[in-house]
């Protein structure tokens, strides 16, 4: 059942709750394409939703393709669970979502933490992915073991020993938003705000504020160097140039892995799907995977 937006923003598909069996009730915006269209499945990053991410892209993507865009688990209307957060669990919501929806094999996009999932949705589903589109994201976000261990430490230092840590842990995010007084943003008599920062606040504000910390923490352990290299499905990687979050050539170390991957340069920072001219680059990365599906169809190995 369609859900009707409290607040509004951008021009944006309405969204839709879906409960996946067995897992919980997730969020998803969805624009059919023309008939017979590709479908194409938007994995946001962190600290994003479906609808921050891709509100560049939804209107660009669709006029060629079925576009989904849901929110990650803990994320804006994602799944809620007393689970710790692991990006594997993403990737198998995402396979739950793909299954409910009948879509067969779709081609995967991942922005910065999204670019994992879609790599685990390759590794976990084979049979659901078609081709990957990874933008501003690696195989790896921690490079080298003492890296690693201070990041990890103080994410999980954040998450489970501080006094924050503790209170935000009894207050999810579900309940602060409760305690907004009546006629603030987001409560159902509020002006709707007239403003795209307006409407982003109000986004962020439906985060679980635990399950983000947790997110941080497996962004910042995840490396994938042992297996990148099987990914046997057409891949662009989009390099955001100017990106202070994760390093450029981060970013094309991860092309440099995937057998046949073809480099997409985009001339931003991490940020760059809030700017316009990130629609029509998405558009050109999906087609350049779009245009080799269409060339060769896949082999797979069995693994």
């Amino acid at each position: 059942m369609a859900v009707t937006e409290v607040v509004p923003g951008p021009p944006l598909p309405l969204g839709e709750r879906i409960e996946l069996a067995g897992r919980g009730t997730t969020f998803v915006r969805s624009v059919a394409g023309p008939p017979g269209a590709t479908t194409v499945l938007l994995l946001h990053g962190w600290i994003a939703s479906g609808g921050l991410n891709w509100f560049n892209a939804f209107a660009p993507l669709s006029r060629r393709y079925n576009v989904i865009a849901p929110d990650m688990r803990g994320h804006g209307r994602g799944i809620r669970s007393r689970r710790r957060f692991r990006l594997a669990d993403c990737a198998d919501d995402m396979a739950a979502l793909l299954e409910h929806l009948h879509t067969g094999p779709v081609i995967v996009v991942g922005y910065s933490m999204g670019g994992p999932i879609a790599q685990l949705l390759w590794r976990r589903h084979p049979e659901l992915v078609s081709g990957l589109v990874l933008c501003a994201t690696s195989y790896r976000f921690v490079t080298g073991m003492r890296e690693r261990f201070i990041f990890s430490s103080m994410m999980a230092t954040a998450i489970g020993t501080t006094r924050t840590g503790e209170l935000l842990s009894r207050a999810p995010a579900a309940s602060m938003r409760r305690w907004r007084p009546s006629g603030q943003v987001g409560s159902p008599q509020a002006p709707r705000p007239a403003n795209l920062r307006a409407w982003a606040a109000e986004e962020m504000r439906r985060h679980d504020s635990v399950k983000i910390m947790e997110a941080g923490h497996a962004i910042g352990s995840y490396n994938a160097r042992r297996w990148i290299g099987d990914v046997d499905v057409p891949t662009t990687v989009f390099v955001t140039e100017r990106d202070r979050a994760i390093d450029p050539r981060e970013q094309r170390k991860l092309a440099e892995a995937i057998p046949g991957a073809v480099v997409q340069s985009h001339d931003d920072g991490h940020v760059a799907c809030a700017k316009r001219e990130f629609g029509p680059a998405l558009v050109r990365a999906v087609d350049s995977v779009r245009s080799r599906l269409d060339a060769t169809p896949p082999l797979r190995a069995v693994r």
